[in-house]
C-alpha cells in the first residue's frame, strides 16, 4: 500500500474528500516525526510503538573497494508492533 492508497482508503472510510484525507494523513505522519525528533515515544495501543534507538559506532568493509571503514554512531527510528497488529497479521 502506498501513501496515495492510504489517503484513498481514509477518504472512503471517513466519508471525506481525498484532499481532506491527505491533510489528515500528512498531519498524522508529521506528528509522529516531530515526536521522534524530540526523542519521545509514540504509542498507538493495539497497533504499536514508534521510538528512537541509538546505534553504536561500528566497523565495516566497503564492498566495492574492500577497505575497512567506520560507521559513526547515530539515532535510528524503531517500530515495535503491538499485540493487536500481530494478531491480525
Amino acid at each position: 500500500m502506498t501513501k496515495k492508497d492510504l489517503i484513498a482508503q481514509v477518504a472512503a472510510n471517513a466519508d471525506i474528500s481525498k484532499k481532506q484525507a491527505g491533510i489528515a494523513v500528512d498531519a498524522f505522519l508529521d506528528g509522529i516525526k516531530g515526536s521522534l525528533k524530540k526523542g519521545d515515544k509514540v504509542s498507538l495501543v493495539g497497533f504499536g510503538t514508534f521510538s528512537v534507538k541509538n546505534r553504536k559506532q561500528r566497523e565495516g568493509i566497503n564492498p566495492a573497494t574492500k577497505q575497512k571503514m567506520t560507521y559513526p554512531a547515530r539515532k535510528v527510528p524503531h517500530f515495535k508492533a503491538g499485540k493487536g497488529l500481530k494478531d491480525s497479521v
